[in-house]
């Protein structure tokens, strides 16, 4: 069970001085992970064809262009973003993602104060971003899946690897058995605001809390 601990990204200022970034996870095709090009794999700076990142946003300005890319942005901290891409204004608020073209002129304003945004960036033709917002419940856990990211936005949550194959439909009952039983002696993990689980198929990652929980999922086109 990989997570991805936010505290400890370094926070990479924008060439204009409106704010930083934390990437969370990138991928290029040109070095594919193993387990089939899922969030937590890592590709060259400047090449990636994908990348989930979260931003600081205190000064108003464009955006930086990212030709042939579909973006997903999400305000995820503060009360409004305005948003203007080819001269539209999008008012955007608190948890409602946005989908625009990397190819767009685009621009924010902070009508309310700075804010923070959680981005999802993938290149047109070969990955397709989701970004969904969902409430936690101590009760029923929520499974993170291969090519997902689970991203605790507000709250207390932790989490524990599943059974083994929990996601799959050919892992055999002995096979599944005794990844319950180590997934019942696994300790929960307890996740920090916006730290982030790597989701797999083979042990499905399961969070429990309060809050919100961003599932980003990331699918390859064509799939």
């Amino acid at each position: 069970m990989e997570i991805i601990r936010f505290a400890e990204l370094k926070a990479q200022p924008w060439r204009n001085g409106g704010g930083v970034t934390r990437e969370l996870a990138s991928h290029s095709t040109s070095t594919p992970s193993p387990d089939g090009a899922g969030p937590g794999s890592t590709g060259s700076a400047n090449g990636w064809d994908w990348r989930v990142s979260i931003a600081d946003v205190s000064k108003a300005g464009d955006f930086s262009a990212f030709p042939g890319m579909d973006r997903v942005l999400t305000v995820v901290e503060g009360e409004l973003l305005l948003l203007i891409v080819d001269g539209a204004e999008h008012p955007l608020e608190k948890y409602r993602p946005f989908r625009f073209s990397g190819d767009d002129a685009a621009s924010g304003a902070l009508p309310t104060g700075d804010i923070r945004d959680l981005n999802v960036i993938t290149r047109n033709g070969l990955f397709k971003g989701y970004t969904s917002i969902i409430e936690l419940s101590k009760k029923r856990a929520h499974p993170v899946f291969e090519r997902q990211l689970g991203i605790l936005l507000q709250g207390q949550a932790s989490v524990t690897p599943g059974a083994a194959g929990s996601g799959r439909a050919d892992v055999e009952p002995a096979d599944s058995a005794a990844g319950a039983a180590g997934a019942a002696a696994a300790e929960p993990a307890t996740l920090a605001r916006y730290d982030a689980v790597v989701g797999s198929d083979t042990a499905t990652p399961e969070i429990l809390g309060r809050g919100f929980l961003a599932v980003v999922s990331i699918d390859s086109v064509g799939d």
